[in-house]
């Protein structure tokens, strides 16, 4: 490669100056493709820079797809997780219903340790779930909201207000802001506005 340039320079350096327009015939006389060795470096370097940005591009775009499939899959799996948690806990919603009942149905002739050991079960098995996100809906004293309570029964009670909640039937709960259950209630109606 070298003895082509040095040959080269020596024929420029030999010959008579060429008028611009005479280099630029006798190199399209060459046959154009071949060119100068700088020509051909240059459009190699120019397909090789063109070549890596290609390649740049698509490892952008597969990185950015591996990103968006990472994002995703995560998603669906939380997803997941919380739909499987939110059965179980609907599940083992009447079972806290039976505990609340028992524990409002005191009898008698059993004895008071029995209730007490009952309502520390109670009181672990509330904490556990609430741990999990389990809040109940405030029911008493509260104005009637059908995204959270359904009527059951209108009363009459003149000393409440119109659409109070007078009693909770059963009580309603909400997973992480988002109503697994509504409250079972019954309504004022024909009070004070």
């Amino acid at each position: 490669m070298e003895t082509m340039i040095n040959d080269r320079e020596e024929e420029m350096t030999t010959q008579p100056e060429e008028s611009a327009d005479q280099q630029t015939e006798s190199n399209g006389e060459e046959g154009g493709s071949a060119g100068s060795p700088v020509t051909a470096l240059e459009e190699a370097n120019e397909k090789l820079v063109k070549e890596k940005k290609e390649l740049l591009d698509r490892l952008l775009r597969s990185q950015a797809e591996l990103d968006n499939f990472r994002k995703r899959t995560q998603k669906e799996k939380d997803e997941i997780r919380q739909h499987a948690a939110e059965n179980l806990i609907r599940s083992l919603l009447p079972t806290l219903d039976s505990f609340e009942r028992a524990l409002q149905h005191r009898d008698e002739s059993v004895p008071e340790a029995f209730f007490k050991g009952l309502e520390l079960i109670y009181k672990e098995y509330r904490e556990v779930l609430g741990r999990a996100g389990l809040v109940p809906i405030e029911t008493e004293g509260q104005i009637f909201d059908p995204h959270l309570h359904q009527a059951v029964e209108t009363v009459d009670a003149p000393g409440r207000r119109e659409q109070e909640i007078v009693a909770e039937m059963q009580r309603g709960y909400k997973l992480k802001n988002k109503l697994l259950r509504p409250a079972i209630v019954k309504v004022a109606v024909g009070g004070n506005e």
